[in-house]
């Protein structure tokens, strides 16, 4: 008799796989090796980081010449949301933080009609994000960096535009 070509797993019949959670994914070699290999490419973040920042003066400047019409808002809410998502990754959490509040801003339909009545919010995080790169503040509790973040995010809060 010859195999199927298609085969059926019932997973009521099969049953699932029980996890050992109490045992780590990943050993503490493995987690060693990832720690060298992010230190081994720091070099390469602090570019990586520089190109993303400098895409996301590009779009700020392209939608101020837009009249931060809402496809241009979306494009620096993209650029603002790979930010978020890799500034810890490359070293810096305030990048995180700050990017996360650009995203909040220009995220609802509200924030973008704000943002294109008044677009200083924006103009003020991307030249924060710049600022924090350029000044290399990559602690999470530098005070300069702290306030910027705490002022932004206030900012933000005070628009009520953005869900939390």
């Amino acid at each position: 008799m010859t195999k199927p070509a298609v085969q059926t797993i019932d997973p009521r019949e099969i049953g699932l796989r029980a996890l050992d959670l109490r045992q780590p994914v990943f050993g503490p070699d493995a987690v060693a090796r990832a720690d060298e290999t992010l230190k081994a490419m720091a070099g390469a973040m602090k570019q990586w980081i520089d190109a993303d920042l400098a895409r996301l003066q590009t779009l700020r400047l392209e939608a101020e010449a837009a009249h931060w019409d809402a496809t241009s808002t979306d494009a620096v809410m993209c650029a603002a949301h790979d930010l978020k998502g890799l500034g810890a990754t490359y070293g810096f959490p305030l990048v995180t933080s700050i990017a996360a509040s650009l995203c909040r801003l220009t995220e609802t339909n509200a924030g973008k009609a704000a943002v294109a009545h008044n677009p200083a919010l924006v103009r003020a995080h991307v030249d924060a994000l710049r600022a924090i790169v350029r000044d290399g503040i990559r602690a999470p509790n530098n005070p300069l960096g702290l306030a910027l973040k705490q002022t932004l995010e206030a900012e933000v809060a005070k628009l009520g535009v953005a869900p939390r």
